[in-house]
């Protein structure tokens, strides 16, 4: 897929203003839209360099550092991938996928956070009770929430990485699992059902609502559920890698986008009842937002989380150790974000960090001037937004 000159703050941009205005969005919502639109501008602020030898002038602007934000998600990828490298069991792994039918996206755009709350603790209650039921061991799992399909439709799932190796009650490491099956996938199936939707029902009768969505509940207990396992990979490495491609995701990523005009947006999405061929799908821009802001988590809302074994208080508990020192990448980052704090905290000298020049490829870029941030005066959100938009 060949990179684009278009983002996907350009969509916010052109089409934003229409959806502001036509629907109320949540303040995580409207921060978040700001922070795509504004990121690596000049008004997130930056700093000036110039080149020692052929001296040219280049400005470079800071990153809004959203987790929605496609262009900042890279580095704090590649650093959880090295970091879990040293966390991760040596052996092979099993990935599952659990997924809820669509009769129920009702209920998750009421109340997004309690309903992705819910479902985590769900899908770890099913595979805990399983890993002590057929193997007496706890077990663990790396989980992560998606929300989207590839055309932005609201679709919550939690694929997960579970150790083929468990520890048991006797304080003894066993091996869990037969070759690629891990568990019978309609027991799990069930199983994951019968809890999600109890504690989808307690909540909702505990808040009021349950009358107004029992139809919706009745209706997803007489689906059929589908929880997907693929079978295992032996090479740490392929596991991490793997899982790599889906921690810090965004609901699109801007190479997946192909053309803005002044109605539409077209892009490219995976048609799974096609093989996945990668087609050109096209939306309105308003839609397209509006489908993507369904994918706004709420603030401070986690959505990796560890589990069992893996779990930093259970490895604690059980004295559990299989982590070690930094690798030599996770060190050349930490020593760099300490050089970068500690330009930002001095005035322009020649002692600062500096890169080959990329016009003349001789002389080194130094930062001459620090460009400050611009802090917009306390307002109505949505209308500082606005102020950014076409």
């Amino acid at each position: 897929m060949k990179k684009t000159k278009f983002e996907l703050a350009d969509i916010v941009y052109n089409f934003g203003k229409s959806l502001i205005e036509g629907q109320s969005l949540s303040p995580q919502q409207n921060k978040s839209l700001l922070n795509i639109v504004r990121c690596r501008t000049s008004s997130m602020g930056g700093h000036e360099e110039v080149c020692d030898n052929c001296g040219t002038i280049r400005y470079a602007y800071n990153s809004c550092g959203d987790r929605h934000c496609p262009k900042c998600q890279s580095n704090k990828q590649a650093l959880w991938i090295e970091k879990l490298k040293k966390e991760t069991l040596p052996i092979k792994h099993y990935h599952v996928i659990f997924t809820v039918p669509h009769i129920l996206n009702g209920i998750c755009l009421w109340n997004d956070k309690l309903f992705y709350k819910l479902l985590f603790k769900s899908v770890w209650d099913t595979l805990r009770t399983f890993g002590y039921t057929q193997y007496g061991v706890e077990t663990g799992a790396i989980a992560i929430l998606h929300t989207w399909g590839q055309n932005l439709s609201l679709h919550p799932h939690i694929h997960c990485i579970i150790p083929a190796a468990g520890y048991s009650l006797d304080g003894k490491w066993k091996n869990i699992g037969e070759n690629n099956y891990l568990f019978n996938v309609r027991q799990l199936s069930a199983t994951f059902r019968g809890k999600f939707l109890d504690k989808l029902k307690r909540m909702l009768r505990k808040s009021g609502k349950l009358q107004g969505f029992d139809s919706n509940i009745q209706k997803a207990y007489r689906t059929n559920w589908v929880v997907y396992s693929e079978a295992p990979m032996a090479n740490i490495k392929h596991v991490i890698g793997y899982l790599g491609q889906y921690t810090h995701r965004v609901a699109i990523s801007n190479r997946r986008i192909i053309d803005i005009n002044h109605n539409d947006v077209i892009f490219y999405a995976k048609d799974y009842r096609d093989n996945a061929t990668v087609k050109k799908s096209k939306l309105s821009g308003k839609e397209f937002l509006r489908r993507f802001v369904q994918h706004i988590l709420p603030k401070g809302f986690v959505r990796i989380r560890r589990y069992g074994i893996y779990n930093p208080t259970v490895k604690r508990n059980l004295d559990l150790q299989f982590s070690h020192a930094d690798s030599p990448f996770e060190q050349a980052v930490a020593k760099k974000d300490k050089a970068e704090a500690s330009n930002l905290s001095e005035t322009p000298a020649s002692t600062q960090t500096k890169h080959i020049c990329p016009y003349c490829k001789k002389g080194n870029m130094v930062v001459i001037k620090v460009i400050p941030r611009v802090r917009s005066p306390a307002s109505h959100l949505p209308t500082i937004l606005l102020s950014y938009l076409k």
